[in-house]
């Protein structure tokens, strides 16, 4: 099994400083940020596209500054996900112009980001038929917030269509998904938001929402759970979503030692010797 480990989005601008908790020098240009984010990590979750497909040459900018290291994951815009009314050229702008990256040989999964309003209803269970099969052919990953979706039978489904099931690390708060690994492909699909109870709800933004920093024990626990399932998966993406105030630079050294120590193997990167990387921070 091949362990891909990556932050939700690489563009953040509290990341440049010196010492622990920093991945960007100071004055590093935004639009080096990539290729200074690829000597570290081998994947990455593009969010950007959330907002904005981003065009054809963006997307071969993306291409060579990672120095086709690292594999981004294009989550879907949000015509797909918040607002559900996508048009053709927006299917089109969406499959299309990310094929700098599959013809580098890094294209990773599409993430489809589903709301927690999108329950599962029989309006938005057409809605996913629908959008599934228009991205056939692509690797589609879904996450679902709302926890009717959480359900043996629609990660049966999801099996037999060959979607990747998201398996999240939500706050244990009533109303969200388990925290379990699941596999319905031979690609799995893991997004660590943080356990942020207090905020999950009452959050302004984002940042807010992710502002936690996990112990050594939640990812022993973690690497516990994707040591049980090496068997059954060739691939395995693993984002950090609490990416405010570095929380998720101290944590993926931390992870990545937790995973070695269960014999799986993960990629160290080119940087290693950074301060940014040093498994000697305090395990909070």
């Amino acid at each position: 099994m091949k362990v891909y480990i990556g932050t939700a989005g690489y563009t953040n601008e509290d990341w440049v400083g010196n010492g622990p908790g920093f991945l960007y020098p100071p004055g590093t240009k935004k639009t080096d940020f990539l290729a200074v984010y690829s000597q570290h990590f081998d994947a990455v979750e593009l969010n950007s596209s959330f907002y904005g497909i981003p065009s054809l040459k963006a997307f071969e900018g993306m291409a060579r500054r990672s120095g086709g290291r690292t594999r981004l994951a294009v989550k879907l815009h949000q015509v797909f996900t918040h607002q559900c009314a996508p048009t053709d050229q927006d299917f089109d702008m969406q499959l299309q112009h990310p094929q700098p990256l599959r013809e580098a040989g890094i294209m990773g999964p599409y993430l489809a980001q589903f709301p927690y309003r999108f329950g599962r209803s029989p309006q938005n269970r057409k809605y996913l038929a629908h959008l599934v099969e228009r991205f056939a052919g692509h690797e589609l990953a879904l996450e679902f917030r709302h926890e009717s979706w959480d359900r043996p039978e629609v990660r049966a489904s999801l099996s037999d269509l060959g979607l990747i099931w998201v398996s999240p690390d939500y706050p244990p708060v009533a109303g969200l998904p388990d925290p379990a690994l699941h596999v319905t492909t031979e690609v799995g699909y893991l997004r660590l938001h943080g356990r942020n109870s207090g905020n999950w709800w009452a959050a302004e933004s984002a940042a807010e929402r992710h502002d936690y920093r996990y112990t050594r024990a939640e990812m022993d626990e973690w690497a516990e759970k994707i040591a049980f399932v090496t068997g059954e998966l060739e691939e395995l993406y693993v984002f950090f979503a609490n990416t405010t105030k570095g929380h998720a630079l101290h944590n993926i050294p931390m992870f990545r030692q937790a995973l070695n120590a269960r014999g799986v193997v993960v990629h160290e990167g080119e940087a290693e010797q950074a301060p940014l990387l040093s498994l000697s921070h305090p395990d909070f």
